[in-house]
């Protein structure tokens, strides 16, 4: 047998040759659109609910959110583990579906629960539940500092959020860019509760009238309580929309608005407030090359290629760099495709080196 399959490759060794070249060029074509990356995708399909619950404390949060929730999503079909976790504030569970359950069939399925659950939960200060895009086993394929001199930490969580974070999610692959550090830039009003004593104000109506002046309320039995002004005029021929521009935009025109008046006198919020450009109370930080900035963390599809999904990301801060003078952006705190090429290169070394001792082998014993 063996003489026979030597035999017939010296008499058809031209067809020999080109089927190996047929064959090692296949191999070439798929190996360039092979996926590589660190670890193969391991997990089994997890979707992951949060709810944040502002100004709560964790068992608040646990008792109010976490509960109703579990009970609603317990009976969700082909579940194996349902795991919950309840910090300040947030509500946090992890739904592990069987192996082999298709990811979207599995988002359906609990999003059809958390329609059921939502009559049961709180209706104020209670954001509705979140679906997390659906992440891979080692999600985290990038990190990115960000840090500005010349700049303001609120001004830069600004840039950061409306320029750049929306320009990296559009990047293929890309599932989620979480961003630590963040000032959510608002007027915050800061209030005084000895000033409110002395002047005979209460809480409320300071609260009542901030949400008139700037429309926005978050007390629902307020007449504020509402998210977006609307209206429009008839006329014999058409229905004009009626625009809301607010007159205040500012924290000077804020603190000139009117509270009450007592004894002949107006009596306005900067009289018991301090108004500024604030951010809400932060919950964790970042620290980039030991001083304040912000921190991006890029997390991938579970089908997605580390190294594409980390040469788009590349691209995208060239694009931006142009735009952000004074920003300093450091791309490599974290990044994993450095591992990969690195490997990718000594698997090449090493191949090239074992080709060329193999044919020193060949030419000695021939």
């Amino acid at each position: 047998m063996l003489r026979w399959i030597i035999g017939a490759s010296l008499k058809f060794r031209f067809l020999v040759v080109v089927a190996a070249a047929t064959i090692m060029a296949i191999g070439i074509w798929r190996l360039r659109d092979m996926p590589v990356d660190v670890f193969p995708e391991f997990a089994p399909p997890l979707v992951e609910v949060q709810t944040e619950g502002w100004g709560m404390a964790s068992t608040e949060v646990e008792e109010l959110i976490t509960i109703p929730l579990e009970e609603s999503l317990k009976a969700t079909p082909e579940l194996d583990v349902m795991r919950s976790k309840t910090v300040v504030g947030l509500s946090q569970i992890q739904l592990i579906f069987k192996r082999g359950t298709d990811i979207y069939r599995a988002r359906q399925l609990v999003q059809e629960r958390l329609n059921l659950a939502l009559p049961n939960l709180p209706t104020t200060g209670v954001f509705p539940p979140v679906m997390l895009p659906p992440l891979s086993a080692t999600s985290r394929c990038m990190k990115i500092g960000l840090t500005a001199k010349n700049m303001s930490m609120l001004d830069l969580s600004m840039v950061a959020y409306w320029t750049m974070k929306w320009r990296l999610e559009r990047v293929p692959g890309v599932a989620h860019v979480a961003m630590w550090g963040e000032r959510i830039k608002a007027l915050v009003v800061q209030v005084d509760p000895d000033l409110l004593r002395v002047h005979n104000v209460s809480l409320n109506e300071v609260l009542e009238r901030t949400s008139e002046t700037l429309d926005f309320g978050l007390l629902t039995y307020k007449s504020a309580a509402k998210t977006q002004t609307e209206g429009w005029i008839e006329t014999p021929n058409q229905r004009l929309q009626i625009e809301h521009v607010s007159p205040v935009l500012s924290p000077e025109e804020l603190a000139r608005i009117p509270v009450k008046t007592a004894n002949g006198h107006v009596l306005r919020i900067g009289y018991v407030a301090k108004v500024v450009w604030d951010t809400p109370l932060l919950i964790g930080d970042a620290v980039i090359n030991d001083g304040p900035g912000l921190m991006f963390i890029i997390e991938k599809y579970p089908w997605a290629n580390t190294l594409a999904v980390t040469r788009g990301v590349e691209e995208a801060l060239d694009e931006l760099r142009p735009a952000l003078p004074g920003i300093e952006i450091d791309a490599q705190i974290f990044r994993p495709a450095t591992f990969i090429e690195m490997s990718i290169d000594n698997l090449t070394f090493a191949i090239y080196l074992g080709a060329v001792l193999v044919i020193l082998v060949i030419g000695a014993f021939l």
